[in-house]
């Protein structure tokens, strides 16, 4: 079973889960600020669940690359959007600054 690090946290998880869900369940937001209201719920149109993901991710899906594809989203940070990943193997996940979670570098 796949181990998912996030926010100092060990998760063991299926593989095959969806990462929102999972960090969701336990207790841990991919949010910033008002994002942890407003969002999308999951359907992968809003971006505000954009992470870094590194280790054994599922492919990106053709609506997760399209929505990451548009501002303030840039299709080259290599950010992910956790309603749409799967995890397949050990990853490590990053949030990074900005309501959209679209500054990695901060």
């Amino acid at each position: 079973m796949p181990t998912v690090y996030y926010r100092g946290e060990e998760l063991t998880v299926d593989r095959g889960a969806v990462l929102r869900d999972v960090l969701r369940d336990a207790g841990l937001s991919v949010h910033n600020g008002g994002s942890a209201t407003l969002n999308c719920r999951g359907h992968g149109t809003c971006g505000t669940c954009a992470v870094a993901v590194s280790g054994e991710p599922s492919e990106p899906t053709g609506r997760e690359r399209l929505r990451l594809s548009a501002p303030p989203h840039d299709p080259d940070a290599g950010l992910r959007l956790a309603c749409q990943t799967r995890v397949e193997g050990d990853v490590v996940v990053e949030k990074g600054a900005g309501l959209w979670g679209q500054h990695a570098d901060e």
